[in-house]
């Protein structure tokens, strides 16, 4: 039998989407995320979030959130609906942090920012808003820790999340001849140092992955 397996473990729903189509799953947690205890300025209203784990670790230390004070800039589909969950107003979603860089460049360069994010977040936003002389504060929220297993086989298929994702599989094992399934373009950016077997989701989120994994399998 065919097997993928997932750097990241996978939501019921998830998991069904393997359940009829003859392909195995293996799936365990790459990476572990650590809540930081911070003091969240709030005197910044503009905020900027990459990760649903920045906004889960900002809401852990601000229980008490007058969220209607707050205007929210956000990276991914599914931030924006956790976002939407606890009553925060977003302004604008984009699909990677260069775009909405790019956005707040061109609608919002006069406001003060204040970018919520892990240990291990990316420079192209940051880079972007220094460039354009936009003025924004950085506060960690949480650490990205990364979490080596040994897999003492091989995967016709590899699921990842996030480069970091990639970082900690490669700990302990090799990509040998396996297609890799990317969440999105930064993603694949890491995926091609190691292997031109990739494809990206069409769309960044896990079901997307699911889905063009089980399409080519099937196929191949």
């Amino acid at each position: 039998m065919k097997t993928v397996l997932s750097t990241k473990v996978l939501s019921h729903s998830q998991k069904e989407l393997f359940l009829n189509s003859g392909i195995g799953l293996v799936e365990y947690n790459a990476l572990k995320f650590n809540f930081l205890e911070v003091d969240i300025p709030q005197h910044i209203t503009h905020l900027i979030f990459t990760s649903k784990n920045a906004v889960r670790a900002f809401l852990d230390q601000t229980p008490q959130l007058q969220v209607s004070n707050y205007s929210v800039f956000c990276v991914g589909e599914k931030t924006k609906l956790l976002l939407e969950k606890n009553y925060l107003n977003v302004v604008k979603m984009a699909e990677n942090a260069s775009e909405l860089a790019h956005f707040i460049q061109k609608q919002r360069p006069k406001e003060h920012f204040l970018f919520i994010c892990g240990n291990r977040r990316r420079e192209e936003l940051p880079n972007i808003l220094s460039e354009n002389n936009i003025r924004y504060d950085e506060i960690e929220v949480y650490q990205t820790e990364l979490v080596p297993k040994k897999f003492n086989r091989s995967f016709e298929g590899l699921l990842f999340f996030s480069p970091s994702g990639i970082k900690s599989f490669l700990l302990e094992n090799s990509i040998k001849d396996s297609w890799l399934f990317c969440i999105g373009h930064t993603t694949a950016q890491e995926a091609k140092k190691y292997s031109k077997k990739l494809i990206i989701a069409n769309k960044p989120t896990v079901e997307n992955v699911l889905v063009q994994a089980i399409n080519k399998l099937k196929t191949a």
